[in-house]
Parts: C-alpha cells; sequence; structure tokens
C-alpha cells in the first residue's frame, strides 16, 4: 500500500491550489467514491459531491489553503484535522461574501482504496462563514 497520509497531503494541497477541480477529483477519488457525510442542498451523488463543493469554496474563498494540523492513519484510512482559511470574496450557499478572514475548522476521514479515496465522513464548523469573519 502506498503512503495514505502523503497522498492526503496531496489531495489538500492540490485543493488549495489554482488546478482544475474536475480534474484533481479524477485523479484521487474511486470512480465509485462513497460521501457518508450529509451535505444539505446537493443532489449530486458519487465524485460529483467534491467537485460541487470545492467549487463553490474556491468561488467563495478564491485564496483558500487547507492547513493540516493532525493526520492519522490507521489501516485504510487516514483522519485529517484542520482548517481551510482565506478571505471570503464571493457568495457562499447563500451567504454574500463578507470581505473578512475566515477559518472552517474540518475533521475528514478518508478511506483509501488502490491510491484513490474509496470514501469519506467528515464534519466541517461553517460558523466563521455565517458569522462574517473567522
Amino acid at each position: 500500500m502506498s503512503d495514505i497520509k502523503a497522498l492526503t497531503q496531496s489531495v489538500y494541497g492540490e485543493m488549495s491550489q489554482d488546478g482544475d477541480i474536475d480534474t484533481i477529483v479524477d485523479t484521487y477519488f474511486a470512480e465509485d467514491f462513497i460521501e457518508h457525510e450529509e451535505i444539505p442542498g446537493l443532489e449530486e451523488t458519487g465524485r460529483d459531491i467534491p467537485k460541487v463543493m470545492f467549487r463553490m469554496m474556491r468561488g467563495a474563498i478564491p485564496d483558500m489553503s487547507a492547513e493540516i494540523e493532525l493526520l492519522i492513519a490507521e489501516g485504510d484510512k487516514v483522519m485529517a484535522y484542520g482548517a481551510f482559511v482565506g478571505t471570503h470574496s464571493g457568495e457562499f450557499m447563500g451567504v454574500p461574501a463578507s470581505g473578512q478572514a475566515v477559518r472552517i475548522p474540518f475533521a475528514d476521514i478518508l478511506q483509501w482504496r488502490d491510491g484513490k479515496i474509496a470514501g469519506h465522513w467528515g464534519v466541517s464548523d461553517m460558523s466563521s462563514m455565517f458569522a462574517g469573519g473567522a
């Protein structure tokens, strides 16, 4: 098995850059990817979920970067704890741009299979977006 912690760092790193989201998701997410987190308002399934979510996040926070504070690997899973940070410069899920710095903490569990993410469980705290600042 390849180093799933290094792969996890790569995914978050690439999502924090200006690369093509479809290409990033198609590269790192299995075709039969399963999202276990319930995301209100999204009807998409499979790999379309991370594509839509990261497009929305990048649209709202163009300078977004992921700050990973903790990675723990066990078996085929990696738990990542950190935050997405940046400037709220665009609308996000009905919340108008505030121009404020935001910090969106998250805890994710990624299940890896053959070098691809097969499943995701997670929680994130979007309160800084709705409060208008970090």
